[in-house]
């Protein structure tokens, strides 16, 4: 007789770990016990169907129960929803519709995923207050869209919320996104956000920011968002996507082990604190492979390979869990914004030492045609460790953050980015790819040939007025644009005026990307001045700046 196997949830997580199962075990029972209609789905693809970018609705049904039934004789109860996890005895207690049904288990799989947060804000309950997690919830909103509302709210500035403020965007539905914290997308820093807001207002999405929402009210056809500033929006339709929490009520008193915000702690296994119970997805807390700590990671990715791997340790592997890195990407319009590890938020608040290095390559070789400049940055420890990367940009961004997000996973350093040997053609990659790039930035800062600071740290550092900025472009791109109060002397003639320099102030010097700022350090740090390049450069102020939007 076979192993008696129950997952609670299917989707990503639950649905891998039954499939990888029957592979490695023809004769167990698996069950699993899915709380929706539909038993796996694309719920990343969802915000795309209502923006009808994904016309067909079926294609977001990743596999059916009939489906697991015919190719792997997995049962599946579909609108089952588990109420009580009795470890002790080893029973999942279920309601389906008014019955309570009880399933023995020898194993049980938890992966009941992440549920959308819904706050206690007065009228989050209205009709017209929508949030997106199934397709019943993508069903509502697409047939709202098709009925032809003209505007919307959307309130946080997350995956979820920007997806849908494009896709609604596309189907000619006027957009204001509203975000509490004082930029959209947290995995960003600061100056990687900004370039996304921008695109945002460059393609009629009206921005609030630093603004949370205190109440939504219905005017007649309308409901109005009120923010904590007095601000009201009225639209059409609201749709709610201010974070997730994990769908995790039903084990309160299971004697499960849960943190304080009810994710799930395993061990580097993918095991529970009760025997036999196991756990994986955007419900788990596991590890962090940056900083060895905790972590909570909703993403597909991360769930389908925690579901394998437990899959595995069912059946006496010991595979532990690399920990998750949070790799992302997000199509904005005509942008692509990724990232991987940690920002710079993230390690000032663990206290963690880093550094930053800013490049912006192309995709491929600048004088290949179609070549698209992109914006990139990893921050790394003292040492030279990688700790984090972001890159926002078009064509290439998805492969940049590939490389770094590989290099992050096997602990890489700055100097593995100089060595990177990666395929090259000009159609393809630069002969210096950018990664390469990022590396020697980095390295140059790590053997001490020259001091760096953000634009940021410039502008919030104590004594900025006694620093003597510096342009070393040439005057037809600065009549194009430049930092206020600056002396513009171009890289090229900077040796033959090194006289109107004063050496009793430190010298800020820019460019355009970084790298004419970093050879003009160098020219004047050998003759005796106190010079620090701009990182990022004058591109990297602009792309940030909203008046350019």
């Amino acid at each position: 007789m076979g192993k008696k196997i129950v997952i609670v949830g299917g989707v990503a997580a639950g649905a891998t770990a039954a499939a990888r199962l029957r592979r490695l075990d023809e004769e167990a029972s698996i069950v699993i016990l899915e709380k929706g209609p539909y038993v796996s789905f694309a719920n990343c693809g969802l915000p795309y169907y209502i923006g009808g970018i994904i016309q067909e609705r079926d294609a977001l049904l990743v596999t059916t129960a009939e489906k697991l039934w015919t190719r792997f004789r997995i049962e599946v109860a579909e609108e089952s929803e588990v109420v009580r996890v009795d470890p002790e005895h080893q029973l999942v207690e279920v309601r389906r519709g008014q019955e309570l049904v009880t399933y023995a288990y020898d194993e049980l799989i938890l992966a009941p995923g992440a549920k959308p947060m819904t706050p206690p804000i007065p009228g989050i309950e209205l009709p017209k207050v929508r949030v997106l997690r199934s397709v019943p919830d993508t069903d509502a909103i697409k047939a709202m869209v098709d009925d032809g509302i003209q505007s919307a709210t959307v309130i946080g500035g997350g995956f979820i919320g920007l997806e849908v403020c494009e896709n609604l965007m596309h189907r000619g539905v006027t957009v204001t996104l509203v975000e509490a914290a004082p930029h959209i997308l947290a995995p960003l820093d600061t100056e990687m956000a900004l370039i996304c807001e921008n695109e945002l207002r460059a393609h009629g999405v009206r921005l609030i920011l630093n603004d949370g929402v205190t109440s939504f009210e219905e005017e007649g056809p309308h409901i109005t968002t009120t923010t904590k500033s007095g601000e009201k929006i009225t639209a059409d339709l609201v749709v709610a996507a201010i974070g997730v929490a994990p769908d995790t009520a039903f084990l309160m008193d299971s004697g499960i082990a849960l943190n304080e915000k009810g994710y799930i702690l395993v061990d580097p296994y993918m095991a529970t604190n009760q025997p036999h119970i196991w756990a994986a997805g955007d419900a788990v807390s596991t590890f962090d492979a940056v900083g060895g700590g905790r972590a909570q990671i909703a993403l597909a990715g991360p769930a389908n390979r925690q579901g394998r791997l437990l899959a595995d340790n069912i059946y006496g592997a010991q595979k532990a869990y690399c920990g998750a890195l949070g790799t992302s990407i997000l199509k904005l319009f005509d942008l692509t914004a990724a990232s991987a590890g940690h920002n710079a938020r993230r390690l000032q608040k663990d206290g963690i030492a880093y550094r930053e290095a800013f490049v912006h390559p192309h995709n491929h070789a600048g004088y290949y045609p179609g070549a698209q400049q992109m914006c990139a940055k990893i921050l790394f420890a003292p040492d030279g460790t990688l700790l984090g990367a972001q890159v926002v940009g078009q064509k290439g961004t998805d492969k940049l953050i590939d490389v770094l997000a590989t290099a992050l996973h096997f602990g890489g350093t700055v100097e593995d980015l100089e060595e990177l040997d990666l395929a090259y053609a000009p159609p393809y990659l630069s002969a210096k790819s950018p990664a390469n790039l990022l590396g020697y930035v980095a390295a140059n800062q790590q053997e001490e040939l020259v001091q760096t600071m953000t634009i940021e740290e410039w502008q919030h550092c104590e004594t900025p007025q006694n620093d003597l900025l510096l342009d070393v472009r040439n005057p037809e791109e600065v009549a194009q644009g430049a930092l206020p109060g600056a002396l513009n002397i171009p890289l090229d003639s900077l040796r033959d005026r090194l006289g109107e320099l004063p050496k009793d102030r430190r010298i800020v010097a820019y460019c355009q990307v970084g790298l004419r700022g970093y050879l003009a350090c160098r020219i004047l740090t050998q003759y005796g001045f106190d010079c620090v390049n701009l990182q990022g450069g004058y591109r990297l102020f602009h792309l940030g700046d909203p008046q350019q939007s």
